[in-house]
């Protein structure tokens, strides 16, 4: 009967260990996932959601957009977005509409969201110099943008700190107050006010979930979220250690009755 015990302390041990070690990973340092649900600016009526996950100084971005306007100049209407940084890391509210024509204008909402961070392009540049090239913008009133990117260190810094804004463009002039449909852009004197005013908004902040890295090819799955994760590591090492304190409590049954 003792031999009996003492063989059982044993694979008792063995299998607390394994409880101990078959607790999942942590992310690793450096590894962050940020979200943002944005809301609609100037009456635009669209929706959307965005998903950044850093890894190190390399980001993948998952953003969709539904309800943007749909045509411009009979051609699906380009959508430039951005990520801006610099400001108080929010998003304008109505009375940041200076001039009273009814529109927020891309420069009087920048002092709520600041500058061009990234540009959240479809392809290609992603720095401040593309943020209105409209030949990587969005097309059409509904699109989604999946790609990785470098992550320069101004974003990044704006991402950690929480004053990181996404920003998508374009408005339909036929929604606009008679002036705002008579004014011309305040970037490019070229177009409409319309064109490159702002239509939805959302700061980004710290996430619960992990989105995979080449989500391109896997679409917009993501993995478990994090909290889960911890509690699962937090049962498992509870459980080894009751199941290493029951064979403390084999070996001491063993000695006390060698003892006797």
């Amino acid at each position: 009967m003792n031999k009996t015990l003492r063989f059982l302390a044993v694979p008792t041990l063995a299998l607390g260990a394994l409880a101990l070690t078959g607790a999942p990973a942590m992310a690793a340092d450096g590894d962050q996932t940020y979200q943002a649900t944005l809301g609609q600016l100037n009456g635009s009526s669209a929706s959307g959601t965005v998903t950044l996950h850093v890894t190190g100084n390399e980001a993948h971005v998952v953003l969709n957009v539904s309800g943007l306007a749909q045509t411009f100049n009979n051609a699906p209407y380009p959508h430039v977005q951005h990520i801006h940084v610099g400001a108080k890391g929010q998003c304008p509210a109505p009375a940041a509409d200076a001039n009273g024509d009814g529109v927020i204008s891309t420069t009087e909402g920048a002092p709520a969201y600041g500058k061009i961070g990234t540009t959240l392009s479809t392809s290609g540049d992603t720095s401040p110099a593309a943020g209105l090239d409209l030949k990587v913008a969005g097309q059409g009133g509904a699109y989604t943008i999946d790609r990785s990117f470098p992550l320069n260190a101004e974003t990044k810094a704006a991402l950690a700190n929480g004053t990181a804004v996404v920003v998508v463009h374009g408005l339909d002039p036929a929604t606009l107050s008679a002036a705002g449909q008579a004014a011309k852009s305040d970037l490019v004197p070229s177009l409409p006010l319309a064109a490159t005013s702002p239509a939805l908004c959302g700061t980004l902040a710290v996430g619960q979930m992990n989105m995979p890295v080449g989500g391109a090819d896997t679409g917009v799955a993501q993995t478990p979220q994090q909290a889960p994760q911890n509690n699962d590591a937090g049962v498992l090492a509870l459980g080894g250690g009751l199941v290493l304190a029951a064979a403390a409590g084999g070996t001491y049954i063993v000695r006390r009755r060698r003892a006797a």
